[in-house]
């Protein structure tokens, strides 16, 4: 049985749900292959290879994490910056510690869903059991070059959008290296059916209004506080709709949401594996332009309305351009002009469209990416 090691941390939450989703389609659809779990965080690695705790006490991770929940965005450039200073300056201390785990874990492939540490985790490979295959997975719609992604060494190369494809290639990666997917990979629940079909009577069982639009309204595991302000601009407006918040871990912002007065009829829920559930009860979605979320998003018809602007993630732009350029949904510079952009997307025409573009993405790239690992684990790609 050939061992697949799924490399991630638990910055943000798309490099776990990513390793997760792959390691259950695989478990349930190749029985020849053994999907493992890396987390490096559970390993002395990125400590040891972290400024930030150094300087601050603080894993760079935490921190990243910490830097999401509060909205401090607008330093994520300079954190990028000193994270790359960080990685090359103990390369190799971690070329050492990841030595060590190759030689005790023997994978047959090795797929990396994290940015940044691609060349000291390939490199490491290659010291140790060099005839084993390693795979960068691109989580974000496009590389955040220079050195995020898409190294300068000798790899495959997943690429859910034409953008990173074509980034692979401008970088000299070999045609036969380079795999494009339908989209980014997204947990399989997403394509199972749901309990129960009849979207009218779930709303009301969770207190909302049966044909009122709804609002999916999600930031990440971490949820964010400009859901607040979200909530309060919606509520000013003269719209009829209701709302699902999914806070994730944060339970100050959900008892907030909860505590407060509003016209408008919401949901709020904290962390959760029923996102499929709540998306089938929604008409559109409101986020960040995080690539995970946008994409569940998509795969249920949602279309999306987002923000980009000076404050948003580096890495996460281009995906608000993405957005525009396949007419999904809607991009403001501002959240603070969400309403306006709500009661352009709950027009029956524009919903419409906007839905039936959606639909024509037919992301299925978790079920592609299983058969392209099959296709590297053959001799001819050896």
């Amino acid at each position: 049985m050939k061992k697949i090691d799924l490399v991630f941390v638990d910055a943000g939450g798309g490099h776990r749900s990513t390793a997760n989703a792959l390691y259950q389609v695989i478990k349930k659809y190749q029985p020849s292959l053994e999907p493992r779990l890396f987390n490096l965080e559970e390993t002395e690695i990125v400590e040891s290879m972290d400024i930030f705790k150094s300087i601050t006490g603080i894993l760079g991770t935490d921190f990243y994490n910490l830097m999401l929940k509060k909205g401090w965005t607008r330093f994520e450039a300079l954190y990028l910056t000193l994270a790359k200073f960080s990685i090359r300056r103990q390369h190799s201390t971690g070329l050492r510690l990841l030595e060590k785990y190759w030689l005790e874990r023997r994978p047959d492939l090795v797929v990396s869903c994290i940015p940044l540490l691609n060349r000291v985790l390939r490199e490491s490979l290659k010291n140790t059991i060099p005839d084993k295959p390693f795979v960068t997975m691109i989580t974000d719609f496009a590389d955040c070059p220079p050195n995020y992604w898409i190294e300068p060494q000798q790899q495959f190369l997943v690429c859910p959008t034409k953008r990173a494809f074509t980034q692979a290639q401008s970088l000299g990666h070999p045609q036969d290296k380079i795999f494009r997917t339908s989209g980014l990979v997204i947990n399989p629940r997403f394509y199972e059916p749901i309990g129960s079909d009849d979207r009218q009577i779930e709303r009301q069982r969770l207190g909302l209004e049966p044909d009122l639009p709804t609002g999916f309204v999600m930031f990440g595991g971490q949820g964010s506080e400009v859901m607040i302000k979200i909530a309060e601009c919606l509520q000013r407006s003269h719209l009829n709709i209701q709302l699902i918040f999914i806070c994730g871990h944060n339970q100050k912002l959900a008892s907030t949401l909860c505590l407060s007065q509003s016209r408008l009829p919401r949901f709020v829920e904290t962390f959760t594996t029923q996102i499929p559930y709540y998306m089938h009860l929604s008409d559109f979605f409101i986020g960040k332009p995080g690539p995970g979320s946008i994409s569940e998003a998509l795969a249920m018809n949602l279309p999306v309305i987002t923000e980009c602007n000076a404050s948003t993630l580096v890495q996460e732009r281009y995906n608000a351009e993405w957005i525009v350029n396949n007419q999904v949904g809607i991009v403001v510079d501002n959240f603070r002009h969400i309403d306006k952009a709500v009661a352009k997307i709950i027009q029956p025409e524009n919903l419409a469209y906007y839905r039936g573009n959606a639909a024509l993405l037919n992301n299925k790239a978790v079920f592609e990416v299983v058969d392209i690992f099959n296709g590297i684990l053959e001799p001819t790609f050896s």
